[in-house]
């Protein structure tokens, strides 16, 4: 195993905010609170040791007990849950989606740099506990971004009737979808394993949320990984005061909305708020809640309620309100006694939007940790890349710009054409110190002309360059072969592919490669020859 690490910046990837936030860019700095190194955490254990309660942590650890009833548990998880009673205890969160049997590979980096992250703070500050957790996103509805894993390039799909909250969903179905996958794994020894997972997953356990708390808890439990499903009665009670708080004032939309007017005028908004950031979740239904006229409404249903009504129901049926995407970060950190969200790009950029928020109820901002991102190389394409003589940052490249590089590279020609353009702007500099003495029409004229020659350079550059690759068909085929492999439909392969192609090739080594080699707190992609 070689591992490689390369700046985020450089493979292209990721989002101006990201780079900014990495680099502690000033124009960023007020939306966050404190930065993921050892300084940060020093002061994130402070502020929030003086938030969280006693009686917090207690109805905490009760719901995960209840929520770990029938589960094996690992010695290390049971440790962790043990400990989470101590007031000394913090949690290290990163949160997914409910996705077929864990979706793209991201899932996998994101609980290992968790898990690391509290190996790491357990030895930097002695007299503290940390608890990775995993947040299962049981609430979403969004069925379609979650019903498919992709594996050998094609697509697993569970086809289904979508509506309400995911975590409740039946897993009645799924007998089909293990007899499409089984039959694409072979017999190997992993094989085997891979068959045996998604079946006591999916066929053995009634509902999605128990599936996924099966399959994570399998893939993750000797190192200890708790994990937590928000929708639980005992915990929304802990979030019923905010739940009032949002039905009553409104703060979410009024915060966010100021922040987003502050961040947009240099950075990409991820997400708007509504004005009640909350839903109403049912068995079969999760709809938005609105206030019209003073009635508080249930989108696409006939459910409305006074203030006074919606006030009791809170007290009545708090698991019936589901926090969205705006509220769900605070749902998670008034009731973890948590430092540290973990998660990708797209996560980090819209909590960004929140600080604000936090500080309006008075919950401290966690530290934002952009997530472990890998590349995997196997020994084959390393030793391609070598003939190739393509660097690790090389891959990266788009696809056009790769190709004219090594193409011009391998080439006699010198296919750049800037001396020549260089060269010319100086021909018409003269030009132009002539045409200033006449008129300003023979002026405008000698511009044209110079437009329209630099034109004709650049056609002449791309006409050559496309017949020189034309001469290297070979080369510019196994590059577009190998890249291709690497970065399938040109994105990063951990959004695309399946943690089951590795675990078929590499099985249990593939995961103790990620556990060894992922180190959250140097801020850099990985990159991982196998």
């Amino acid at each position: 195993m070689k591992v490689t690490q390369i700046p985020f910046q450089k493979t292209g990837f990721f989002s101006k905010t990201m780079h900014h936030y990495l680099e502690r860019n000033k124009q960023l700095q007020s939306f966050y609170n404190n930065f993921p190194n050892i300084d940060g955490f020093k002061n994130q254990i402070e502020e929030k040791q003086q938030n969280y309660t006693k009686e917090t942590r207690s109805i905490l650890v009760e719901s995960l007990k209840n929520q770990y009833h029938n589960f094996s548990i690992s010695e290390k998880t049971q440790q962790n849950l043990d400990l989470l009673e101590k007031e000394n205890t913090f949690t290290i969160t990163t949160g997914h989606q409910l996705n077929l049997f864990t979706g793209p590979l991201y899932f996998l980096y994101k609980i290992f740099s968790a898990i690391n992250l509290s190996e790491e703070l357990s030895i930097k500050f002695p007299k503290q506990n940390f608890v990775p957790i995993y947040w299962m996103a049981t609430e979403d509805h969004d069925f379609d971004e979650i019903n498919y894993f992709n594996f050998d390039e094609k697509k697993v799909t569970w086809n289904r009737k979508d509506g309400g909250a995911v975590g409740r969903f039946s897993t009645y179905g799924l007998q089909d979808v293990f007899n499409v996958f089984a039959h694409h794994l072979g017999n190997s020894k992993n094989a085997n394993y891979l068959k045996e997972l998604f079946s006591k997953g999916y066929l053995q356990h009634k509902n999605l949320s128990d599936a996924t708390r099966f399959i994570a808890n399998e893939l993750f439990a000797t190192y200890g990984l708790v994990i937590i499903d928000g929708d639980d009665t005992e915990l929304k009670k802990l979030f019923s005061p905010y739940v009032k708080d949002e039905l009553q004032n409104q703060y979410s939309y009024k915060e966010v909305s100021k922040t987003i007017a502050a961040l947009e005028k240099s950075y990409k908004i991820q997400v708007n708020p509504r004005e009640i950031n909350l839903f109403y979740l049912d068995d079969d239904f999760r709809e938005r809640i609105t206030l019209e006229d003073g009635i508080y409404k249930v989108n696409e249903t006939d459910l409305q309620f006074t203030k006074e009504e919606i006030l009791l129901e809170v007290d009545k049926n708090p698991q019936a309100f589901s926090p969205n995407v705006i509220m769900r970060p605070l749902y998670q950190e008034v009731i973890l006694p948590n430092l540290c969200y973990i998660g990708g790009g797209g996560e980090q950029a819209y909590w960004l939007q929140l600080k604000n928020y936090f500080n309006k109820v008075t919950i401290p901002f966690p530290i934002l940790l952009l997530r472990n991102s890998v590349q995997v190389i196997s020994e084959k394409q390393a030793k391609k890349l070598e003939k190739l003589d393509i660097t690790k940052e090389d891959i990266f490249l788009n696809q056009h710009k790769l190709l004219s590089k090594k193409v011009a590279e391998n080439s006699n020609l010198e296919l750049n054409f800037s001396k020549r353009k260089v060269f010319l702007k100086n021909q018409f500099l003269e030009l132009k110190e002539v045409a200033k003495q006449t008129d300003i029409t023979f002026l405008n004229a000698v511009n044209a002309q110079e437009r329209k020659q630099l034109k004709g350079l650049e056609k002449l550059e791309k006409r050559l360059l496309k017949a020189e690759k034309r001469k290297q068909k070979d080369l510019v085929d196994r590059i577009t072969k190998i890249q291709n492999e690497l970065l399938p439909n040109q994105s990063l392969e951990e959004r695309q592919r399946n943690f089951s192609e590795y675990y078929l090739e590499y099985g249990e080594d593939f995961l103790k490669a990620l556990k060894k080699s992922l180190k959250p707190l140097q801020l850099e992609f990985t990159i991982l020859e196998l």
